[in-house]
């Protein structure tokens, strides 16, 4: 693959002196009174309070309510996030469960259910480390935020590449309802609603759903009757409550359950050609041939609970919160994308897979102690612990491989504090320390020699200081330690060969730049960093093969920048955009790993055992897209006193990224985007809102990943859904 090159010293010392410039050439604008902007303060809570985003000292971003909305408006689940905010990409070959996140470049390719993660997803306080969990459906949220680069102090689970949070609307004393439906083609349906208020003195309560349907549009050619494929039902809903018994003390209690039926990953034969990278004439986006699979049918629920209790002693407050997740579920799907022997293309032979999850159990604690003054010393320390245990089974229901099910089992405990300092009004000096263990597990009752217990801990850590040139143009700089600890795989037992270990890998991460409002009417904030990892985790996926193997690499390294910006010229016009560059390299120069079945790999080749590899030093992480833009408008134009007739338009690209940790021809994207629309008519004050939309509006067909180990297989982003919506609030 062919990857511009840049210097990182020259880069990152022009990126420096840009931010120089710009405070010197802004700060007459920045003199100006900004009491009437037409910018909205963003509240993230990277450091567990809530903060305005340019005072905090790390590089992050809260999309805008409007993407939020318009992003999951046809029924998309949560990987419809990538791309959509700087150094966020995120894909799933399992459909609808198991997604995979990147941050900056640093993520993991592994598709099984057992598999972890660097990239933390947060849901309402609570870890959601299983990558079933990660796909919790996202609705009646208040907050989604993205915080890149390790946050080793505060939040401890595999946090080495960043940390995406979600945090739903809370129940208030005020009466709140809102809901939101929509149509579109495919027969797309989706519900979302929340209603809250007061029911009781000191007590309030919320309840939210959400109803997302799609019907089969996608024909499988061998089996009778059109629309065979593609549909999927998705029920969701949460409660809360919450209770003030006393003066000081406030109670928050969460129960939600998600049910899912519907569609496993659609994976097609022979798409790319070989020698090519593009889809060629075999793709057909209705259509597939599948003599297996039962249908492709995926099924998943789950369900769960979370406490949280705070105290105010006054100076001090105490926080607790508890959490519990629960999860089972299956997919099973034809993993060959055709038929063997017939096509579309050379399959030399059926692939039928089906993989399932049961009785996941999680269960989390965390208590925190935290300062609570005006003074210029601000701290927090706390205790965390983390406990999981779950099995996967994998079978093939032609009975190849033999059913294998395996117990994993992970427990964790971590101390941490920080502190903050205003030296003064213009400088703070932040600093945080975690000692984290960490014991994983697996357990094979069928065979017991394939039994394997691995520990490790780490000390992590962040230093991050923030200096206001201008109360609205203010540097930073962070260093911060992250870890993951070891991780077990043992899907190959299925395979007859033994689990497979990488242990665990660190991170030390290098971060500066700037945040800046300019006037009252445009805000740009960016950074560049670099990190390296020591002995990053990798997975071997696919392959000639078909091993599913966790590796260690001596090395990682990446650095490059990312840029957030808000400009509203007028009034009811404003901008959002967003571009991010990752320049991510293995460094081992004995790492060898497995190559495709029909594909034309660049990498040197070298024979080991009989077999050949690909040496991979020098390529770029697997699936770390080397640039990502995004951009989004509204204009509105005033229509009597309480209406406006608005515009809304939605767009990202995702430059060059190598599918797999070997480089070939095939298996490359490039010059990928998406675009959506909205249009209508809307009450000023929010309570009404009538529109047409199109999501994926130019229909593009773009490759999201692929199969290896057999043909040339891959599975495509989502079509294009035309449709309507209604948005009530009260």
């Amino acid at each position: 693959m062919s990857r511009s090159k840049i210097s990182k010293a020259k880069f990152i010392a022009s990126l420096m002196a840009a931010a120089s410039a710009a405070a010197l050439m802004a700060a007459p604008a920045l003199a100006q009174d900004t009491t009437d902007s037409r910018l909205d303060v963003v509240i993230i809570t990277a450091t567990q309070r809530e903060e305005n985003l340019q005072d905090v000292p790390v590089s992050a971003v809260a999309m805008p309510e409007d993407q939020v909305a318009a992003v999951f408006s046809a029924g998309e689940d949560v990987v419809a996030l990538a791309a959509r905010v700087p150094a966020l990409y995120a894909e799933s070959s399992n459909g609808r469960v198991a997604p995979r996140f990147y941050i900056r470049g640093l993520g993991n390719t592994d598709f099984d259910l057992a598999a972890s993660q660097p990239v933390s997803i947060i849901m309402d306080d609570i870890v959601m480390e299983n990558v079933v969990l990660k796909s919790t459906p996202i609705f009646d949220v208040d907050r989604v935020e993205v915080y890149r680069g390790p946050q080793g102090t505060l939040f401890g689970r595999n946090t080495t590449a960043g940390i995406v949070r979600f945090t739903s609307i809370k129940p208030t004393e005020e009466f709140d309802a809102r809901a939101q439906a929509s149509y579109g083609t495919y027969g797309t349906k989706t519900f979302e609603g929340g209603i809250g208020g007061a029911i009781a003195p000191g007590i309030q309560a919320r309840g939210s759903m959400l109803y997302q349907h799609r019907d089969d549009w996608i024909d499988n050619t061998l089996v009778k009757g059109d629309d065979n494929l593609g549909g999927y039902d998705e029920l969701a809903g949460r409660f809360q409550v919450a209770l003030q018994p006393i003066d000081n003390l406030d109670i928050l209690l969460n129960v939600h359950a998600r049910d899912l039926d519907g569609t496993a990953a659609v994976f097609r034969a022979n798409v790319i050609d070989v020698g090519g990278n593009g889809l060629n004439g075999n793709y057909d986006r209705d259509t597939v041939t599948y003599n297996q699979g039962g249908g492709n049918p995926q099924s998943y629920n789950a369900w769960g609970g979370s406490a949280n209790i705070a105290y105010d002693f006054g100076d001090i407050k105490l926080t607790s919160i508890t959490g519990y997740e629960s999860a089972n579920g299956y997919s099973r799907g034809d993993i060959d994308g055709g038929v063997a022997g017939v096509g579309p293309g050379f399959i030399p032979f059926d692939s039928d897979t089906q993989d399932s999850i049961d009785k996941l159990g999680q269960t989390t604690q965390e208590l925190r102690l935290a300062s609570d003054t005006a003074g210029p010393l601000q701290w927090q320390t706390g205790v965390y612990y983390f406990d999981s245990a779950f099995t996967v089974t994998t079978v093939g229901p032609s009975g190849f491989p033999p059913p294998a099910t395996l117990k994993h089992a992970n427990t964790s405990w971590a101390v941490f504090g920080q502190v903050s300092y205003d030296f003064t009004d213009a400088l703070t000096v932040t600093g945080g320390v975690r000692y984290t263990d960490d014991d994983k597990d697996l357990t094979v009752a069928a065979a017991p020699v394939n039994n394997v217990s691995i520990s490790d801990d780490h000390v992590s850590w962040d230093v991050s200081a923030m200096y206001d040139i201008t109360p609205d143009f203010s540097v930073f700089a962070r260093v911060a330690d992250g870890f993951r600890g070891p991780s077990i795989q043992g899907r190959d037992i299925a395979f007859f060969n033994p689990p497979s270990v990488a242990q665990s890998e660190t991170v030390i991460s290098y971060e500066a730049g700037f945040k800046s409002t300019l006037g009252d009417s445009f805000r740009l904030n960016a950074a560049a960093f670099t990190y390296e990892v020591s002995d990053i985790q990798l997975t071997a996926v696919g392959g000639g093969g078909n091993l599913v193997q966790l590796i260690n690499a001596d090395t990682g390294k990446a650095w490059g920048f990312e840029v957030d910006a808000e400009w509203a010229p007028i009034d009811n016009l404003i901008f959002t955009g967003g571009f991010s560059y990752v320049d991510s390299e293995i460094d081992d120069n004995n790492l060898a790993v497995g190559i495709c079945a029909q594909c034309t790999v660049t990498d040197p080749l070298v024979v080991i055992n009989a077999q050949t590899r690909a040496l991979v030093d020098g390529n770029p992480f697997p699936n770390a897209p080397e640039t990502i833009a995004n951009f989004t408008a509204r204009y509105a134009i005033p229509m009597g006193n309480d209406g406006e007739l608005f515009a809304y338009t939605d767009w990202s690209y995702q430059g060059a990224t190598n599918l797999f940790i070997y480089e070939s021809t095939e298996f490359q994207t490039d010059d990928q985007f998406e675009g959506g629309l909205k249009f209508g008519w809307a009450r000023t004050d929010g309570s009404l809102e009538v529109a047409a939309f199109a999501r994926n509006i130019t229909d593009e067909d773009n490759i999201k990943g692929a199969i290896d180990f057999n043909n040339n297989t891959a599975f495509v982003n989502e079509p294009r859904i035309i449709g309507v919506s209604v948005k009530v609030t009260n």
